[in-house]
């Protein structure tokens, strides 16, 4: 059982001193069992995954509701002592008034830290316009302040994996949105070496959330050097769970056989590690 007596101050305080030196990863759990068992590996923070929690309510991301997400950082925060960083989205709402509302609600449940996207959902306008933006920032950054200040703020540019992978354009953004408050900054999508170490040098000394999304060359000590401060994996956890369960289920349902079920997990070291973690 997490330990209730770590209080949101604590874990916010605790979240924002890995912020200040080194490298750590922040991966990302889509429900209070995956959460509980990154906490066991000794991870030290946890980020929300929009797409993994979608998923495992059968819908696409970015197709939940305000109140959906509300609920998951809650269930997320109340199932681990770490502090959890949101992937909140776009703030759901296109005004920066809705998206400080939305934000407030947010610290609310006990988060750690929040994301704000600054992607439209529409592909012949991927981007909400810069100043549009950068006042949803803003406004990201007065509902944090008047809340206390201690919740981190991420300004993240979407460009790359929203078909404007301009890399100029994302180092300008992401600039903005420093000068409009964001505590870190995230460009998903950027992968080479030269692309990363760009985005760290034009924002230092802030510091530079990574994605590493699917299997790649680059290890924790190579991302390191690159000035990166902390690593998410988005929703590929989710996605490397549902790709196992897919193949079995389909190797079943296609062709009768049970041979997916090989690599599965050991029922009796689950109850064993939930039993001693409740």
């Amino acid at each position: 059982m997490p330990d209730r007596s770590l209080d949101v101050g604590r874990k916010r305080r605790a979240f924002r001193e890995l912020h200040a030196a080194g490298c750590f990863v922040i991966p990302n759990p889509w429900d209070a069992g995956s959460a509980r068992y990154l906490q066991i590996l000794g991870f030290k923070a946890l980020a929300t995954t929009s797409s993994g929690f979608a998923w495992s309510q059968a819908h696409h991301d970015n197709g939940i509701t305000r109140e959906m997400a509300l609920g998951h950082l809650r269930d997320i925060v109340a199932a681990t002592d770490l502090p959890v960083n949101a992937d909140f989205e776009s703030g759901f709402a296109r005004d920066a008034a809705g998206v400080g509302q939305s934000v407030r609600l947010a610290v609310e449940t006990g988060i750690a830290g929040l994301s704000i996207e600054d992607s439209t959902g529409d592909a012949a306008h991927p981007l909400f316009d810069l100043a549009v933006a950068v006042e949803r920032m803003g406004a990201a950054r007065r509902a944090i302040d008047k809340a206390g200040g201690d919740t981190l703020l991420v300004g993240r540019c979407e460009g790359f994996i929203a078909g404007r992978p301009d890399l100029a354009e994302t180092i300008a953004r992401l600039r903005a949105y420093c000068d409009a408050g964001a505590d870190c900054l995230y460009a998903p999508g950027i992968r080479t070496r030269d692309e990363i170490a760009a985005v760290v040098a034009a924002v230092a000394p802030k510091p530079v959330n990574l994605l590493i999304g699917s299997a790649s060359d680059l290890t924790m000590r190579d991302i390191a050097a690159l000035g990166v401060r902390r690593v998410s994996v988005g929703g590929a956890l989710a996605r490397t769970a549902w790709g196992g369960f897919m193949r079995a289920a389909r190797l079943i349902a296609e062709e009768g056989k049970f041979d997916g079920l090989a690599n599965a997990a050991s029922g009796n070291e689950l109850n064993a590690l939930f039993r001693d973690n409740r």
